[in-house]
């Protein structure tokens, strides 16, 4: 089976939507178009909500079991066509391919874990004022879902959403980014197949998000929001979603410190920072942003840091043994030059940079003597920079850390037992990685504080997000 045609289309009730109008689908790699892909309006988006409509009082008569298997079978079509599904998102979004391929496998987890914690959503009896009355709460799915999903994780940040979702009973209208629209496509025409209701998975490809998901967040008939994405972004959402109340989920922007200690094992803390820092070219929302190193052990860090950043491979995420991939686009290749050049100007020192790269490609900086006058300690750098900060104290580093808006992942490495506890409560982070760079996992709530956002995916959390609780009271004569 092909996953994918050219063109191809906005999925709406399980039917290619024809329009006229197209969206193009550009491989940052080498900066062409790579298929085209039917835009969808405002018409498009009232189709697929009155289907969701429909959809969503049909999954109230299903049971969990019944969706359990169908979730199971989708899982099952994803491993299937894991090399397919990887290389996908290699062309449209950039990623070597062995992260590809590991995104596939962790995309496919949150399917296979929600379709067994499907089986154990529990309702509660709840011990009784009285003998004539039984208390208990059962779980009922929130309705209709519109979700926005990013292209730095074209699998795995519509996974997380849909599968909890279906899981819990609700239909989705998903609006992926305009940028890696073909993932989206795909893994709904396998949700589709392993037998989803056609109105439980509908993908709507724009080039004017903002309107159409304007549009969407107007009508009461759209019950929840889910989001992945920029902070600014996310505000603005909110305040759209106000005037229905609707229920939201918000994972926003990260500034993840990552936190070197003198006790720490310095090996495995640099093999913990490369895979923190450079993945997917440092475009991930929990990323070391800032890597702060104390002061007794930063020369000998510093120097082994760029020791295996120069060994880092930038090219063509399709061929063999490349690490970096191109940015996304031009703007995100600018916009880190822009930060790059604001620390220079305020005191920041290169001591490594990569050969220069034409096009989207950027290569790997190593950056020391960041202060918190530079714009680069306070924004998201979503490059392969590596700005280093050095610290004297653990109060001070405490207190650098936490001192930005952002509260979504954070990381340190460190060997002595009383720090660590102090420091992994001290740190104002939703989610700690302790003497490990790679945290995210379909098991363990992932999601943010402060400006980070709010609600939680994966886990049981990321189910409840899709859930309402109903109490019921009976009384008995």
């Amino acid at each position: 089976m092909s996953l994918i045609s050219n063109p191809e289309y906005s999925l709406i009730n399980g039917q290619a939507h024809p329009t006229e109008r197209y969206v193009e689908v550009i491989n940052p790699a080498t900066e062409a178009c790579i298929a085209q892909v039917g835009e969808a309006d405002s018409g498009a988006a009232d189709s697929a909500l009155r289907a969701a409509v429909d959809t969503f009082e049909q999954l109230t008569k299903t049971t969990a079991h019944a969706r359990s298997k169908v979730l199971r079978k989708w899982y099952d079509l994803v491993v299937e066509h894991r090399q397919s599904l990887a290389e996908l998102v290699t062309k449209e979004q950039g990623k070597p391919l062995k992260e590809a391929l590991a995104e596939a496998d962790y995309a496919a987890g949150f399917i296979e874990w929600y379709s067994e914690e499907v089986k154990r959503a529990y309702g509660q009896v709840i011990p009784s004022h009285s003998q004539a009355h039984e208390l208990t709460t059962i779980k009922q799915g929130v309705g209709v879902v519109l979700g926005i999903t990013p292209w730095n994780f074209p699998l795995a940040m519509i996974t997380r959403k849909v599968a909890p979702a279906y899981a819990a009973g609700c239909s989705f209208i998903l609006k992926p980014s305009e940028k890696t629209p073909l993932a989206a496509i795909a893994l709904a025409k396998l949700a589709i197949q392993a037998g989803m209701e056609v109105g439980a998975f509908q993908v709507l490809v724009t080039n004017d998000s903002k309107g159409l998901v304007a549009h969407l967040t107007a009508s009461p008939d759209v019950r929840k929001l889910t989001f992945t994405g920029s902070t600014q972004v996310g505000s603005a959402l909110l305040k759209q979603c106000a005037d229905t109340v609707k229920r939201t989920s918000m994972e926003l922007g990260g500034n993840a410190p990552f936190i070197i200690f003198n006790s720490a094992k310095l090996q495995e803390a640099i093999n913990g920072l490369m895979a923190a820092k450079f993945r997917n070219a440092g475009q991930t929302c929990v990323a070391a942003n800032r890597v702060f190193i104390e002061q007794d052990i930063a020369a000998e860090a510093i120097k082994q840091i760029t020791q295996r950043v120069e060994q880092l491979k930038v090219g063509n995420g399709l061929v063999e043994g490349v690490d970096i991939g191109p940015l996304i686009s031009l703007e995100a290749k600018q916009k880190a030059q822009s930060l790059l050049e604001d620390a220079l100007e305020k005191g920041a020192r290169i001591v490594y940079q990569g050969e220069a790269c034409s096009g989207q490609f950027m290569a790997p900086i190593v950056l020391v003597g960041v202060t918190r006058s530079m714009r680069i300690f306070h924004e998201e750098i979503f490059a392969p920079i590596l700005s280093v900060i050095e610290f004297a104290e653990e109060a001070d580093v405490i207190a650098m850390a936490n001192s930005v808006p952002e509260g979504l992942a954070a990381y340190f490495y460190c060997d002595d037992v009383a720090q660590i506890r102090r420091v992994s409560q001290a740190l104002e982070y939703g989610m700690v990685g302790i003497n490990e760079g790679i945290i995210s996992n379909p098991v363990a709530p992932f999601g943010g504080v402060k400006y980070s956002g709010v609600g939680r995916e994966g886990a049981q959390e990321g189910l409840l997000e899709y859930q309402e609780v109903k109490y019921l009271c009976q009384k008995f004569n």
